[in-house]
């Protein structure tokens, strides 16, 4: 797939970005490097109070064991000494806390990246991932990152340059000494070798399972009221229930293959007193070491390995955070609709598909479309469920790009039209309407920026909403809920409506605008229609084809093909399906009369 991806970008002109996880990372820490490089500095500093504090310590610790009696260098040492580990910790704490607000500013960086990226993708690469799978992605797995990352850049920096600046101050003191200090320690990397020997085996299963366990959650809270409604409670929860096992065993099965290893080596790892106790004594009893420099030895130890034991507790946080940037890369590296900063404008709104060919999840479901929308006309889009009349729309709406031919607006390729120019060309209202959790005037305000509350009821009161719209708790302030789901399906499709009259484009495409709605509301929508579109291109996707006897040209669409164009006259004179369907049609509205 990745390869698949990169040829295409290639063949399109596309940089192939190809990065590895710390490429993205620095990245996304754009406009925060500061605070980093300010973390990094605050826990040296920190690493140089605390050996500073150590050697203070070793010559406190000499002068006792020779019998110094001096009590003012005790006082002096002592006092050295608490004021370098206060300022070793307080350095500590501004060094965590810059690296924290970096992180968070790095979360929100990579969040803002990828919502920008969607928004620049084909909509058909956006449907291949679920809803559940961009929440893991950009909320869950994102806030993962923090505690790793916040605490890997100060705490690395500060233990490993004091582990090694530690071990340096003991082998200038005895190498013999700080050699056999050592000596676990392979059997300690042994034993991380072969727990790490099996993450690659693992650790993938626990990342598929867990986004599996995210998209059976997200299914199961979405859908619950159908689930309620169709008594379907037990099955779909036995999907859910079986993801959530399935998550817990894959990690449970992981870290019963490695509990051992990784204790062993975490007991290995601190035991310097195994190699350096006998030694140091030996070297001791003849006379090649003094006593007091074993003692500062022995102490020095602890502040040796100990801090690496810390370094290595971060192994699997640092893959997992390899694995969520992989994931982010991935959406990332998606392929973009090219579209030009700048670039020629179209005279007219003349709207034209040339032998269109569109692919969708590997199957051709376009296959050579040609259709003419004249400037200022009414044009229907209609035919058999699934032969692709809303590919069309969402093609001429430039929410998917064609796989070959071309869509031109005013004689100009889409192509060559910047997005954000052409989007205020276009007015789409589909049968799948999407409100935010804001009020119902804000809701439409985002049809135009900057439209008056005077703006926004006017364009309500013309597509026949404002009644109804009053008749809610709080009226224009009432909060649609998240989708809309505080209001019907009529009622979210009339505000839908009423957002993309707001708008003022000159192209307006319904797709089953009023497929929500009841016969009253259906009528009162079309007549405000009929008002708010007139000299508009307008393009109109519906199943009840009696909304559209009228168009100018009606385009019958079967099986990704355009199989007849004409008025309805015509059709009805020369085309057995679409008779079929008409006839279909009115026989059906006699029985609901």
């Amino acid at each position: 797939m990745k390869e698949k991806q990169e040829a295409e970008k290639i063949s399109a002109g596309q940089p192939v970005l190809n990065k590895n996880t710390f490429s993205w990372l620095w990245e996304f820490t754009k406009g925060k490097r500061g605070s980093y490089l300010l973390s990094v500095t605050l826990a040296l500093l920190g690493v140089v109070c605390m050996l500073l504090a150590y050697i203070c310590l070793a010559e406190l610790i000499r002068e006792l064991v020779t019998g110094g009696r001096d009590i003012g260098f005790y006082i002096v040492r002592g006092i050295q000494i608490g004021i370098l580990w206060v300022l070793r910790y307080a350095f500590h704490g501004f060094s965590t806390y810059n690296s924290h607000g970096a992180t968070f500013g790095l979360i929100g960086n990579a969040r803002k990246r990828i919502l920008g990226k969607l928004s620049t993708m084909p909509l058909g690469a956006v449907q291949t991932r679920t809803s559940g799978e961009y929440k893991n992605i950009i909320c869950d797995r994102a806030d993962q990152v923090e505690p790793t990352l916040a605490h890997v850049v100060p705490e690395f920096t500060a233990n490993i340059i004091g582990a090694i600046a530690m071990f340096v101050y003991m082998m200038s003191i005895d190498w013999r000494v700080g050699l056999w200090q050592l000596i676990c320690i392979p059997a300690g990397f042994i034993a991380f070798a072969v727990m790490m020997s099996s993450s690659p085996k693992y650790y993938p299963d626990t990342i598929k399972k867990t986004k599996a366990l995210n998209a059976a959650a997200v299914e199961y809270i979405g859908g619950i009221e159908v689930i309620k409604a169709f008594g379907q409670s037990k099955t779909s929860y036995a999907r859910f229930e079986k993801a959530a096992k399935e998550g817990a065993d894959c990690f449970i099965n992981w870290m019963q293959k490695e509990n051992f290893w990784q204790s062993f080596g975490m007991a290995c790892f601190p035991a310097t007193m195994l190699g350096l106790l006998p030694a140091g004594v030996f070297f001791c009893l003849d006379g090649s070491i003094a006593p007091a420099d074993l003692i500062v030895l022995i102490i020095l130890s602890f502040g040796t390995v100990a801090p690496l034991v810390t370094v290595f507790g971060y192994t699997d946080d640092i893959s997992k955070i390899g694995e969520i940037v992989s994931d982010m890369a991935d959406v990332m590296d998606e392929k973009d609709m090219l579209r030009p900063e700048t670039g020629r404008m179209p005279q007219d709104h003349t709207i034209i598909l040339r032998d269109v060919h569109f692919t969708y999840k590997d199957n051709e479901v376009l296959h050579g479309i040609n259709i003419e929308i004249k400037d200022g006309t009414v044009n229907a889009l209609v035919g058999p469920s699934g032969s692709g009349k809303s590919t069309v729309a969402r093609l001429i709406a430039s929410l998917w790009d064609v796989d070959s031919g071309e869509v031109t607006v005013g004689g100009v390729n889409i192509k060559d039209i910047p997005l954000s120019e052409y989007n205020r060309n276009i007015a789409y209202v589909s049968q799948d309407n999407y409100l935010f959790d804001q009020t119902v005037m804000d809701n439409i305000r985002m049809g135009r920026d900057g439209a008056t509350d005077e703006e926004v009821i006017e364009a309500a009161k013309k597509c026949g909403c404002h009644d109804f719209i009053m008749s809610l708790e709080n009226g224009y302030q009432t909060v649609c809920g998240g989708s809309g789901g505080h209001l019907s399906g009529g009622e979210r499709q009339r505000i839908s409506i009423a957002r993309a009259m707001l708008k003022d484009a000159p192209i307006v495409i319904l797709d089953e605008a009023t497929s929500y709605t009841d016969p009253e509301s259906e009528a009162v929508i079309q007549s405000a229609l009929s008002r708010l579109t007139a000299g508009k291109t307008l393009i109109v996707i519906a199943h009840r084809l009696s909304t559209i006897a009228g168009a100018d040209k009606i385009f019958l669409i079967s099986s990704g093909r355009v199989e007849a164009a004409g008025t309805q006259e015509e059709l009805l004179k020369n085309s057995p399906l679409y008779r079929s369907m008409w006839e279909n049609h009115i026989a059906a509205r006699k029985e609901e009369a």
